[in-house]
């Protein structure tokens, strides 16, 4: 007698994918206001800086934690754990921010309570990720496994689009600038019912953690890397160490692209304020900063989507020529002096990062055999977290100084990545 095939009805997976989608898209639509926030409140830019990499280091240091818990607590818990604080932090961070636009507190108070705030979300957030892909991979038969996970993960990178994108048609008339966070708190709210109504209890059956999630700022979908079945059967293994040398140069071409686009990404709405000369309308700089961010998604989106498997892309030419036409587009932003320069520019650079990202990705998962995938993946994804712990903030501090140093570091990045990797990275199969 045929076993029933299992999968997840549409209703859950809608679910499943708002999840996904709304903790990526309320983090990148933060990102496009709050350096127009910081200016009002006269906060300096490097502070404004520094509450991501709060934010980032959090999510790094607490996303292994709820990725392990994901098989004791149950999916829908940490699932339900996750949106809670992603909307928790939203909520706070829009009212502290609208008392502190509104005169009600100081600009030193506002900031700091901010920040304490948006570590719900740094803290909690990472919860959701793992979680929702541990429950596609535990509930979908093997043949239909990949395809789910790419659905739900796609979610993630989906989300940075739609962020920016509707990010400015929030900032409303009592709230301002704190709108768009308010609103998006209001959306969580609204995934949260939908969680609790239409997503059954889970009692876990078998290990099936779900991949760590990047931290949400990178423009781009993650991989779905969650882990199989376990395989008795294998014999034991030593643990994949990071001075392996087969994984190494990967897990290094992946730190410098990494810091390179943490860079441009935290840069980029302070030089739209100057480059625009709109430090005196910080609503109109959050209004054009969602226009850039957005031209940056979908490139990214299109080299990911569109070109990897258009052309059957490898790990190395894919991660060489997506750092040399990040570094054409680092440059060209770095020079713009107007709009239409600056959306070319960076909508070019992160063509080049979304062609480098998967590319790095896929070369250190090829590069080691099934037994170890688990590990690389890890690996890969704290590369990927740590990028936006410290670079953003050193590349908004080093813009202050002189633009052309903050930006000339992150082509420097780049080319050093494209010499050193002609003969570090070693030529594979296709990254799909």
């Amino acid at each position: 007698m045929a076993t029933k095939s299992r999968s997840i009805p549409p209703d859950r997976m809608a679910v499943l994918f708002a999840v996904m989608l709304v903790a990526a898209a309320g983090n990148t639509a933060m990102q496009s206001i709050l350096p127009a926030i910081g200016t009002t409140l006269h906060i300096p830019d490097v502070w404004v800086s520094l509450a991501f990499s709060w934010s980032a280091l959090l999510w790094v240091l607490t996303a292994p934690h709820w990725a392990r818990q994901s098989d004791k607590r149950g999916r829908k818990a940490l699932m339900a754990l996750g949106v809670v604080g992603f909307l928790s932090s939203m909520a706070l961070c829009g009212l502290v921010l609208w008392a502190g636009l509104k005169g009600l507190i100081g600009a030193g108070v506002t900031f700091i309570v901010f920040a304490l705030f948006r570590s719900l979300y740094g803290g909690l957030g990472s919860a959701a990720p793992p979680a929702v892909q541990a429950y596609v991979a535990s509930r979908t038969d093997p043949d239909e496994r990949t395809q789910a996970l790419s659905l739900v993960s796609s979610s993630f990178g989906l989300g940075t689009v739609i962020g920016p994108a509707i990010a400015p048609y929030f900032i409303l008339p009592v709230v301002g600038l704190a709108g768009p966070m308010l609103v998006f708190a209001l959306i969580g709210l609204l995934v949260l019912l939908m969680l609790r109504w239409r997503l059954p209890n889970d009692t876990p059956r078998f290990a099936a953690r779900g991949a760590i999630a990047p931290y949400p700022l990178s423009a781009g979908p993650s991989e779905p890397t969650g882990e199989e079945e376990n395989e008795p059967d294998a014999p034991p293994q030593e643990r994949l160490g990071w001075r392996d040398s087969r994984v190494r140069p990967w897990l290094v071409a992946g730190f410098l692209g990494g810091q390179a686009q943490a860079m441009m990404l935290g840069v980029i709405g302070f030089l739209i304020l100057d480059r625009l000369h709109l430090r005196a309308e910080p609503d109109t700089a959050a209004r054009l900063t969602g226009t850039v961010l957005m031209a940056g998604a979908f490139a990214t989106l299109l080299a990911q989507w569109g070109l990897i498997p258009l052309f059957k892309l490898t790990p190395r030419p894919t991660v060489l020529w997506g750092s040399a036409l990040a570094i054409c587009g680092i440059l060209m932003t770095g020079l713009a002096e107007d709009l239409h320069g600056i959306v070319i520019g960076f909508a070019l650079g992160s063509l080049g990062f979304g062609l480098f990202r998967p590319g790095f990705t896929a070369g250190a998962s090829l590069s080691v055999p099934r037994r170890d995938q688990g590990s690389v993946a890890g690996m890969t994804a704290s590369i990927n977290g740590s990028a936006y712990i410290v670079s953003p903030a050193i590349g908004v501090l080093l813009y202050n100084w002189h633009p052309m140093v903050a930006y000339g570091l992150m082509a420097g990045f780049c080319g050093w990545l494209v010499l050193w990797g002609w003969k570090a990275l070693r030529q594979d199969q296709p990254t799909t």
